[in-house]
């Protein structure tokens, strides 16, 4: 099987993953989604990392899906759409409920499934010049494996527009709906992931896990006694780890924290 996600870790726990059919600009197909999947599996179960970056090689970040796979899929039965839906659907959520936080680095086009892979992630960094396009009703299909990353990323009223319009939008839109983190130029672009990634070592890992679940649990819930004696909960179980420990006991004796540094 073609290798086409590489992925690679530093020193500092940070895990690089990048996709690399770049021939084919890293459109989707089985293969693809199985090797993504298995990569953020494998980054997960691995204490060493604490970062991941997702990037592509050659020039699209992914074009949505591969023709080839499309050809396949036109004489699919329902049950082999659905079984090959449901892999694709679990890569998503993989990547979106990784407990380390993800950063995507984006550039050239991100269609389809490109845009879903940049709404899964926590913080996504973009070229000025990247273009962003959710194309599937243009083929007579809908994007909806992820449409709930998508409607979380930019909000439903957007979500309707680009979904049935499937109008291409800027790098500059997109920062505007809240798909991009923050746009670069180029040659800025790794130093600004990097400078985020510096703030990122600088946190608890746990926290960062336990902020990044926090956030899932408490975006849309309503506010009432439930909501409030949860989030409650939450931080005072954090309190009474060590590591919580370990970060108040670093602020009051004004030294770095223990995780710093590695």
């Amino acid at each position: 099987m073609t290798k086409m996600v590489l992925m690679e870790t530093d020193s500092r726990g940070v895990a690089t993953v990048t996709l690399n059919n770049a021939d084919k600009h890293n459109a989707f197909d089985d293969q693809l989604i199985a090797q993504i999947s298995a990569t953020f599996e494998a980054l997960e179960s691995d204490p060493a990392v604490r970062i991941v970056i997702l990037q592509a090689a050659g020039r699209s970040f992914s074009a949505g899906a591969d023709l080839g796979w499309m050809r396949r899929m036109a004489d699919y039965s329902y049950e082999e759409n659905y079984r090959d839906a449901t892999l694709m659907a679990a890569m998503f959520r993989r990547i979106n409920e990784l407990s380390k936080p993800t950063i995507a680095r984006v550039h050239g086009a991100a269609f389809g499934g490109g845009v879903g892979l940049a709404a899964v992630c926590d913080l996504v960094f973009a070229t000025a010049a990247a273009s962003f396009c959710l194309s599937e009703v243009k083929l007579g299909l809908i994007p909806a494996v992820i449409s709930p990353f998508v409607c979380a990323a930019i909000g439903p009223r957007a979500a309707r527009r680009y979904c049935m319009t499937a109008e291409g939008f800027s790098a500059a839109t997109a920062l505007h709906l809240g798909l991009v983190s923050e746009l670069c130029e180029e040659a800025e672009l790794d130093n600004r992931i990097q400078a985020v990634v510096e703030k990122l070592l600088a946190n608890g890992p746990a926290a960062m896990t336990a902020a990044k679940q926090l956030v899932a649990h408490v975006a849309g819930a309503p506010l009432n006694d439930q909501l409030t004696a949860e989030t409650s909960r939450r931080i005072a179980e954090i309190r009474g780890t060590q590591e919580g420990r370990e970060g108040l006991n670093a602020f009051l004796e004004k030294r770095s924290a223990a995780w710093i540094g590695g």
